[in-house]
C-alpha cells in the first residue's frame, strides 16, 4: 500500500507537530555578582550544551544570608530551588534544617554518580562533612587567607622584599621598621574575625570550641579566650598602639587599602588576588600567613572560607539525577582548574591543582598555588578541619564587636575575649534548643 504524495505530507507534518520531551529544568540560586556571576552562567551553559536532557537554570538571590534564609523559606513554602549556593558559616544551620537538604554523598549515590570524596582537598571536603566524614554538600568557591607585602615599601624601609616575615616576632621588627620609613600605614586586615581568631586558631593548632568546633556535637562551646588567643589579640591591641596596624572594618575593605598602596601588609582573603592584581602599582607577594614561633607545633594549616552549593529536599528522581549531572560536571579538572585561575578560589580537587601546576600556571603567576600549599601544609586536625557553629553568621559577628571594643581601648583583651566567649554560648544555646541532635 502506497500513501499519497499528500497524505506522506499530512503524516511527516503530524509527526514534526509531536512535542519533543520536554527538559528537566534544574534551579541554581547563587550569590556570586560581577565577573563572578558571568562565570556561574558560564558554567550553566556549559552543562547545558553537554547534553538535551536538563536546564541548570542560575538565579542571583541576593548576599549569602539573604539567599540562605531565602532557600530554607522556599523550602518551607514548597517551591525551594534545586541547589542553593551558601557561604561555609551556614553550614550548621542547613545540616540542622531537617528534611529541607539532600546530602551530595546520598545524592550521587542514588543517581549512580561516580564519587569520590578523596578526590577533593582535604581541608575543603572535611570543612563541609559530617562527622562520620560523609559529605554533605558540594564544595564550589574555596578560599583561605593569605599574607601580602608591597615589595617596593619593603625597599624603602631598607629590608629585604624577597623575605616576608614568617613568624609574628620577624613581623614586628618589620613593622618598626616600615613605620620608621615614613609609611603611614604599616598593616591591615580583612576579615578580622575569620583572620584572626578561627584561622590563628587552626594555623596554630588551637581549638575554637570544644567537640571539635562543633562538628563533634551541638553542645560545643567556645574557647577563644584562651591565654594564646588573648595574647595574639592583645598583640593586636599593641600594634594599633604603636601605629603599626589600622583597622579597616568587618569585611574585605582593607584590601583595597592595600592595592591602593596605602597599607604595606595585608592579611586577607586568597580571592582578593584578582583584585590586587589588576589594581596594584607596585610588586607584592604572596605569602604563608605569620605564625607564632612560641607555640610549639605551629604552623598546622589553615581552614577555608567561601561557600558550597546544597542539594534541597522535596524534589523528584528526576530532579536530583540532573543535580548529580551537573555536580559531576563541576568537578571537573578542567573546569576547576579554569575557575581556580580565572578567580583566585582554591581549586576543590588534587586533580585540578595538578593540572594548573602542569600547565604552568604557577610559574606564571607567583604565589597563586600558595593557598593550596597553607591548606594542606600538614594533615588536618579535631582543631584545624574546619568549624560548625550554629547561627554563626551572629557568633562572628559578636567577636568582631569585641575586636573592635579591644582595639578602641574599651576593654582589655581578655575583657574582649571572655564577653566573645560568653555572648557567642548563649548564641549556641539558643541553636542547640532549636534542634534536634541526630
Amino acid at each position: 500500500m502506497r500513501l499519497a504524495p499528500l497524505a506522506l505530507a499530512a503524516l511527516a507534518a503530524a509527526l514534526t507537530a509531536l512535542p519533543a520531551r520536554a527538559q528537566t529544568e534544574i534551579t541554581w540560586w547563587h550569590s556570586m555578582t560581577g565577573a563572578l556571576g558571568e562565570r556561574v552562567n558560564e558554567f550553566a551553559e556549559g552543562f547545558n550544551a553537554s547534553q538535551k536532557e536538563y536546564k541548570v537554570v542560575p538565579v542571583y538571590k541576593g548576599s549569602y544570608p539573604e539567599s540562605m534564609t531565602a532557600a530554607i523559606a522556599a523550602y518551607r513554602a514548597g517551591n525551594a530551588p534545586n541547589i542553593v549556593q551558601v557561604f561555609e558559616v551556614g553550614t550548621a544551620t542547613m545540616m540542622s534544617a531537617k528534611g529541607a537538604i539532600k546530602p551530595v554523598y546520598q545524592l550521587m549515590k542514588e543517581s549512580g554518580m561516580k564519587f569520590d570524596p578523596k578526590a577533593y582537598i582535604s581541608a575543603v571536603a572535611l570543612y563541609y562533612s559530617d562527622r562520620h566524614g560523609n559529605m554533605l554538600s558540594l564544595p564550589f568557591n574555596s578560599s583561605t587567607p593569605l599574607f601580602y607585602i608591597n615589595k617596593d615599601a619593603f625597599k624603602k624601609a631598607g629590608l629585604d622584599p624577597e623575605k616576608a616575615p614568617k613568624t609574628w616576632q620577624e613581623f614586628s621588627a618589620v613593622a618598626g621598621k616600615l613605620k620608621a620609613s615614613g609609611q603611614e600605614c604599616v598593616y591591615t586586615t580583612g576579615w578580622p574575625s575569620w583572620v584572626h581568631v578561627e584561622n590563628y586558631s587552626a594555623w596554630h593548632n588551637l581549638p575554637i570550641g570544644t567537640l571539635e568546633n562543633g562538628i563533634g556535637g551541638l553542645g560545643t562551646e567556645f574557647v577563644i579566650n584562651s591565654p594564646l588567643h588573648v595574647k595574639h589579640i592583645q598583640r593586636l591591641v599593641d600594634y594599633s598602639k604603636n601605629g603599626w596596624f589600622t583597622y579597616a572594618g568587618k569585611r574585605n575593605e582593607a584590601e583595597a587599602k592595600f592595592y591602593s598602596g596605602e597599607c604595606a601588609m595585608l592579611t586577607s582573603s586568597s580571592g582578593a588576588q584578582a583584585n590586587i592584581r589588576k589594581n596594584a602599582k607596585f610588586a607584592f607577594s604572596v605569602n604563608f600567613l605569620p605564625y607564632d614561633a612560641e607555640i610549639k607545633g605551629a604552623p598546622q594549616n589553615s581552614i577555608i572560607g567561601g561557600a558550597t552549593l546544597w542539594a534541597l529536599g522535596g524534589k523528584k528522581p528526576a530532579e536530583y539525577k540532573g543535580v548529580a549531572q551537573f555536580f559531576n560536571y563541576l568537578s571537573q579538572p578542567e573546569l576547576q582548574a579554569k575557575w581556580h585561575e580565572a578567580t583566585g578560589y582554591v581549586p576543590i580537587t588534587y586533580a585540578a591543582a595538578e593540572l594548573a601546576q602542569k600547565s604552568g600556571y604557577y610559574d606564571r603567576v607567583p604565589g597563586a598555588d600558595m593557598a593550596v600549599k597553607q591548606l594542606n601544609y600538614k594533615p588536618p586536625t579535631a582543631n584545624s578541619k574546619g568549624l560548625r557553629f550554629g547561627n554563626y553568621v551572629q557568633g562572628r559577628d559578636v567577636i568582631e564587636q569585641e575586636i573592635e571594643a579591644a582595639l578602641a581601648g574599651k576593654k582589655t583583651a581578655q575583657e574582649a575575649m571572655d564577653d566573645a566567649v560568653k555572648r557567642g554560648n548563649e548564641i549556641l544555646r539558643k541553636f542547640q534548643a532549636t534542634v534536634k541532635e541526630d
